[in-house]
């Protein structure tokens, strides 16, 4: 099994430990101060007649086999950690985890050296159950159909007062809402003019870090050529969606219904075929986040800084270009009455045209930044994985608002963040989407929709 990490500079592979072929479950991990790998930490799993004990190798990885299912405590003896460095909490130096279907098991061990910002701990996860941590102080990487955040949070803290923490959290959901504001955009966009809820559009996300990551990592490209190069190949997406597949469904009169199932479908197709070309593991970046920078007790890296600045901006040029513009006003008024659009002598296939190859270049966009807000890394699903949050913002906010989609993704962010005060990470989205159902409970429209009288 192999795991390739982001970092400041080119990419490996860091093969894991190979457990013994007779045994089912594999529970492993890596483990690493910032991107330093830590050799000689002792980990020990433990239960069901099982006490077996291995230290990190070179790489800072580890595995242990267990050939029966059943609960297993997980341990990291810290007195093995080099000096200076500790476990980021007490609770983090045991924990008990129970198999099921799901082989390989990652476990973090997220360490902290002295004065710093805090780092995560990787561990492999082609499963459900835990995930690939961030370093220093970076979010992790979750398995397929898992959490693409199971590691530490983008924002760290100097201190572990609750203040600094709940700061931290606030920032880092702020962040998180922002980025993807720039996705629901998309999503809002396309149903306010087309009526599609596109389900495939959490691929265009996954598009452009796969592009990001190509022109970075693969080719080294230097960053500004290889995002432009994301955005354009964004939008080429998007226009080929439109050409190809939408406008033909458009034109032969096909209903909503079986136009959501084709994006079901697209969906599907582009996921395995992301899969095919950069295979089902998680792939590193190797342009690093930045140096860590200080904001009282906030702690981020200047990509994190650079990545909310630029999202602002965007999403400020998008508003402007929404309000100030004749082909921005002429898409608010498409996506109003389309047919009373049309017969003011707007193209009305012309908008939606331009609406498609604007948000897959949002999209896109924001697949460049998210990749970042997970520690610099790509997986084929990534996209997936966050389409629920996408769509809860958009519907939050209000369907076919775009502004409504702004706030909804804000405020989808930050309760995504501050539920990791009270509640496990891996429980944070289904928070969110409670959020979600009470709101609508109160105010079907959403935050900025409108009300509609029916009948």
């Amino acid at each position: 099994m192999a795991l390739a990490t982001g970092g400041a500079t080119a990419v490996a592979a860091v093969e894991m430990p190979a457990a013994e072929s007779t045994d089912q479950f594999t529970f492993q991990g890596i483990v690493r101060d910032g991107q330093t790998p830590l050799e000689g930490v002792e980990i020990t799993v433990s239960g069901n007649g099982v006490d077996e004990t291995v230290a990190t190798d070179a790489d800072g990885a580890w595995a242990i086999g267990v050939a029966d299912p059943g609960t297993y405590t997980v341990s990291l003896d810290v007195a093995t950690l080099p000096e200076g460095v500790s476990l980021r909490g007490p609770e983090f130096e045991s924990r008990e985890f129970t198999t099921a279907s799901t082989s390989q098991i990652g476990v973090l061990f997220p360490v902290t050296a002295a004065g710093g910002a805090g780092g995560g701990t990787g561990g492999t996860d082609t499963g459900s159950t835990g995930g690939t941590g961030g370093t220093d102080g970076e979010s992790g990487m979750g398995g397929s159909g898992g959490d693409p955040g199971g590691g530490a949070a983008a924002t760290g803290t100097t201190d572990n007062s609750f203040f600094s923490i709940v700061l931290a959290r606030t920032v880092s959901g702020l962040n998180f809402g922002l980025l993807m504001a720039l996705g629901a955009i998309g999503i809002t966009l396309i149903y306010g003019t087309t009526g599609v809820s596109n389900f495939a559009h959490g691929e265009l996300l996954t598009f452009g870090g796969i592009v990001f990551y190509a022109t970075t990592t693969l080719v080294d490209w230097p960053v500004w050529i290889a995002v432009i190069v994301t955005l354009v190949a964004s939008a080429a997406l998007g226009y080929m969606h439109d050409w190809a597949i939408f406008k033909p469904l458009r034109k032969r009169g096909v209903g909503l219904v079986q136009v959501l199932i084709v994006t079901i479908g697209l969906s599907i197709a582009l996921r395995y075929f992301f899969q095919f070309l950069i295979g089902g593991g998680i792939l590193g970046l190797s342009v690093p986040r930045g140096d860590i920078l200080n904001f009282g007790p906030v702690v981020m890296r200047t990509g994190d800084v650079i990545s909310m600045v630029i999202a602002i901006v965007v999403l400020v040029a998008v508003g402007l270009f929404l309000t100030r513009t004749r082909l921005g006003k002429a898409t608010r008024a498409v996506s109003d009455n389309a047919s009373l659009a049309s017969a003011s002598g707007i193209d009305v296939d012309r908008v939606i045209r331009i609406v498609w190859v604007l948000g897959a270049l949002l999209t896109g966009g924001s697949g460049i930044l998210y990749t970042y807000f997970i520690g610099a890394n790509i997986k084929w699903d990534v996209g997936f994985t966050v389409l629920l949050l996408l769509f809860a913002g958009v519907t939050l906010g209000g369907l076919g608002s775009a502004f409504g989609a702004l706030v909804g993704a804000v405020v989808v962010g930050l309760v995504t963040e501050l539920s990791t005060l009270w509640i496990a990470a891996d429980l944070r989205y289904a928070v969110a989407l409670l959020v979600l159902i009470l709101v609508l409970l109160f105010r079907p429209q959403g935050i900025l929709g409108r009300r509609e009288r029916v009948g």
